[in-house]
């Protein structure tokens, strides 16, 4: 999301404009798969100490490049934008070279209590437990590099993807407090009830739909003028891609907007509490 463009805090948080940020996440997301598909899956990459004498660690290769990579990231100040979230502890990243720049508050500030959400150790563990075996072949073709360069890629997409949950769930909340409260302050707090009121089959069913679409398009091959070359192969697995969707972000998107919800009301003045619910 570009938040310096001037825009006021309703126009950022409105479903539309949110809706056009996932939107284009599903393309990133998209072409990412398929530059990773064109490698093996080289399982070493994903195994602890297979490279303990490259690195001098006994850690994964993946690992490695994450933080190596994120550190670099940190530095040019990426993770001060509300709308990132590193795999790496904050506490082991450089501070920004570039002064930080300012960013409207758009999110509840999460309570000493209760941090930020990040759920990347899971968005990690399905990666690479589910998605990477079926969008690449079972062997090794000794591209190390190239491969976990472009997992990085694929995992930060599917973070920033995961994560505008909560900007979801803001928009949600703010448009209709008075439908998520008596939820949230229910002990304990109704979490079926708080996914039910974000969830909404139809607008899924045309996600898939739509996934299914562009990695079919993303993914054929086409002559030097440009034209679709019919009975080829594409480069990704079409159904891999929707899978991922529908049973991995989709889910865990559902989580991190629930999630978000629960604390909403952390710090908020009773007052406001129930001048939401009067005007409800």
């Amino acid at each position: 999301m570009n938040l310096t463009t001037g825009a006021s805090v309703p126009e950022l948080l409105a479903l539309d404009n949110i809706r056009n940020q996932l939107i284009r996440l599903e393309d990133t997301i998209i072409f990412s798969l398929i530059e990773r598909a064109q490698f093996a899956r080289n399982k070493r990459i994903y195994e602890a100490g297979a490279f303990e004498t490259e690195m001098g660690s006994k850690g994964r290769l993946l690992d490695w490049f994450i933080q190596e990579t994120e550190c670099f990231h940190a530095k040019a100040r990426r993770y001060t934008s509300p709308d990132e979230h590193p795999f790496t502890r904050r506490e082991l990243l450089p501070t920004p070279v570039l002064v930080p720049m300012e960013f409207p508050t758009l999110l509840h500030p999460p309570a000493a209590s209760h941090p930020s959400v990040n759920v990347n150790d899971r968005i990690l563990d399905f990666y690479v437990t589910h998605i990477v075996p079926g969008i690449t072949k079972d062997a090794d073709d000794g591209n190390y590099g190239s491969s976990a360069t472009r997992d990085v890629e694929v995992l930060q997409a599917l973070s920033r993807r995961i994560h505008f949950g909560m900007f979801v769930s803001e928009s949600k909340f703010q448009s209709a407090p008075a439908d998520f409260i008596p939820h949230i302050v229910a002990k304990p707090p109704n979490k079926d009830a708080l996914a039910a009121l974000i969830t909404k089959p139809a607008v899924e069913a045309r996600l898939l739909a739509r996934l299914a679409n562009k990695a079919k398009v993303y993914g054929c091959e086409m002559d030097a003028d440009g034209h679709v070359i019919e009975d080829t192969a594409t480069r990704i697995d079409i159904q891999a891609v929707v899978g991922l969707y529908r049973d991995w972000v989709i889910p865990l998107t559902k989580d991190v907007e629930v999630d978000y919800l629960v604390h909403r009301l952390d710090g908020v003045a009773p007052s406001q509490i129930h001048e939401w619910m009067r005007r409800g």
